[in-house]
């Protein structure tokens, strides 16, 4: 299994709408084609801080649901427009995980 943690800070102000966005747009698209989100959570500490993790059976399907999801029009015309106008994506973190064999995921 490849867990993916996603760290990202949003734009100053921005959270709540990326929050929105994210839980009415970009998690419901992934999900349509194919990926799990096993959790979404704002920062507690940092008003800028969203972070989220997918999980995937193994690299194999990440590489291809990766393909399904950020090689579509709608995600190239549509989604990433929006994503630029509330993260600063030079701040994107992604960490691969290996589940622990006491953690729930897995």
């Amino acid at each position: 299994m490849v867990v993916e943690l996603r760290e990202y800070k949003t734009l100053p102000g921005q959270r709540q709408n990326w929050v929105d966005y994210m839980e009415e747009v970009i998690i419901p698209f992934q999900r349509a084609k194919g990926m799990t989100i096993v959790g979404s959570f704002v920062g507690s500490e940092d008003e800028n801080t969203y972070v989220w993790i997918r999980t995937f059976a193994d690299e194999s399907e990440r590489t291809r649901l990766y393909a399904a999801v950020y090689q579509t029009p709608e995600w190239e015309d549509e989604i990433s427009l929006r994503v630029a106008e509330m993260l600063d994506r030079d701040r994107i973190k992604v960490t691969l995980l290996d589940p622990t064999p006491a953690s729930a995921i897995g």
